[in-house]
């Protein structure tokens, strides 16, 4: 029997167990959603015990429900919720205080105090200051909890994003490391010596003995007997840099853009560090045997959890299957718009303050309307990003979409009329799973090289510009309105 692929996705609001063959094809999958805090305005938090006890569930019915033991396992990718921010001490691995997801804005204040140094972090980077990144949260955690920092100084705590914090769980302790892509977003690493910068950890306070170790997106990082034998963990990235994978985006040029919690567009750069004049971000998009290949971000906060808020927060539907029939049945004349700025606006504004507004309302306005307004707004962020790239000089004529909301055929045929690009849908959306899968197999052999992926990548559907999408300017002049800065 041909060996499987486990990928572990650790997203922001639930935990899956992804099933691939060795061919690149989805067997099938377990997920879990585990809890959302919000302490406070602005804060976004998890359990990270929950999330551990989730990944292991996972994990256990993926096993069970294929039937299928450590001996069918050629290998465990991770792939992860990028920036959100673990402490935990290095003898019990307990975690010192909650997550910090990504989302999370409680830094804004601090973060505008370092503002004379976005040139510097900017070169390091490739990041703008902000709440988003790992660094400020870490500083936060440090100085917010009791002993903390005098903890961290002596030694006895570690540091990681979800990854790092699964691979110490996973090999019980053994393994303290992250991947190129994670280190990338935590404001903390520099992308062109590939190294932790030692004058960053210095303005953010982050003592150098809490950082994992750096490695390659396909290497060995240690191995697990979760699964009832030893199995290797061989391949990690970033959910966004393991969308790229997934999509076989290896050439200078190529593009995706997901949408799950929230929306990710990403080009590849090669190994062209090229940086924005526009508010995007410059990234490691991977590095294989050594060789880093970057690319161009840009990073909407909302997306998929701005329909998750529908759902949950205003209970206008029970399932976000929902919403495509909903906006349908939108009123053709409605003009609301929707500005989701649930957790601050991401780019080409990076505007952590800004706080989310609908316009347009009127005595007819109802549940599909807004449902509609909501949609389009990830459509007109999206082509934000897009003229923002074009202003970089990084334009393209298509572009590969994935995630759980491209399932929606009618939002998937607004982008490209908003866009005027052609839109390609995999069959696999699932393509961050299947990202990780193909690190883990090149690793343990089971895939040859990039090239022979891209043997596997197959269109579900192309969406192809129909008519010119009027809008656009309505949504510039209401995201004016809400922004602070």
């Amino acid at each position: 029997m041909s060996k499987k692929i486990i990928s572990i996705d650790q997203g922001t609001t639930s935990s899956r167990a992804v099933i691939f063959s060795d061919k690149g094809e989805l067997i099938g999958f377990e997920q879990l959603e585990f809890k959302q805090f919000f302490p406070n305005d602005g804060w976004v938090e998890h359990d990270p015990e929950e999330i551990w006890l989730s990944v292991v569930r996972v994990l256990n019915l993926c096993i069970k429900r294929f039937n299928l033991s450590a001996s069918d396992i050629a290998s465990i990718g991770i792939t992860n919720q990028r920036e959100t921010v673990v402490i935990w001490d290095k003898k019990t691995g307990k975690p010192i205080y909650n997550a910090i997801v990504w989302q999370d804005r409680r830094t804004s204040d601090f973060c505008d105090s370092l503002k004379d140094s976005q040139d510097l972090i900017q070169l390091k980077t490739g990041l703008t200051i902000d709440p988003y990144f790992s660094a400020s949260k870490v500083n936060w955690i440090l100085d917010q909890v009791d002993g903390a920092r005098q903890r961290a100084e002596n030694g006895e705590l570690l540091f990681g994003t979800i990854d790092s914090f699964l691979i110490w769980k996973l090999t019980e302790g053994r393994d303290h490391k992250t991947d190129v892509s994670n280190a990338s977003r935590t404001m903390l690493y520099n992308i062109e010596t590939n190294e932790w910068d030692e004058e960053l950890l210095s303005l953010f306070k982050v003592p150098s003995n809490l950082l994992p170790t750096v490695c390659d997106n396909a290497y060995d990082f240690g191995y697990s007997e979760l699964l009832g034998g030893k199995v290797s963990i061989g391949g990690v990235a970033g959910d966004q840099q393991s969308a790229l994978i997934g999509q076989c985006c290896f050439e200078v040029g190529e593009v995706k853009s997901t949408y799950g919690t929230g929306c990710f567009m990403m080009i590849n750069t090669g190994n062209e560090i090229i940086k924005s004049s526009n508010k995007l971000l410059s990234t490691i998009a991977y590095r294989l045997e050594g060789k880093t290949t970057y690319a161009l971000e840009g990073s909407i906060f909302v997306a998929g959890s701005a329909i998750q808020w529908l759902r949950d927060g205003l209970n206008f539907f029970e399932n976000a299957s929902e919403s495509e029939d909903l906006a349908l049945k939108a009123k053709d004349n409605s003009r609301v718009v929707v500005v989701p700025a649930l957790t601050g606006l991401g780019a080409p504004y990076w505007d952590a303050d800004a706080r989310g507004a609908i316009f347009g309302l009127t005595r007819d306005t109802g549940i599909p309307e807004i449902t509609k307004a909501v949609i389009e707004s990830v459509v007109y962020q999206t082509k934000d990003l897009l003229e923002a790239m074009k202003n970089d000089n990084a334009s393209f004529n298509s572009l590969k979409i994935d995630g759980g909301m491209v399932a929606n055929n009618w939002f998937s045929q607004e982008l490209s009329n908003v866009l005027q690009v052609k839109v390609s849908r995999p069959k696999v959306i699932e393509t961050t799973s299947l990202g990780a899968a193909y690190l883990a197999g090149l690793h343990a052999g089971v895939f040859d090289t990039l090239s022979s992926l891209k043997e596997n990548w197959s269109i579900d559907k192309e969406f192809e510009p129909q008519k010119s999408k009027n809008g656009y300017l309505e949504w510039k002049e209401a995201v004016n309105k809400v922004l602070t800065d």
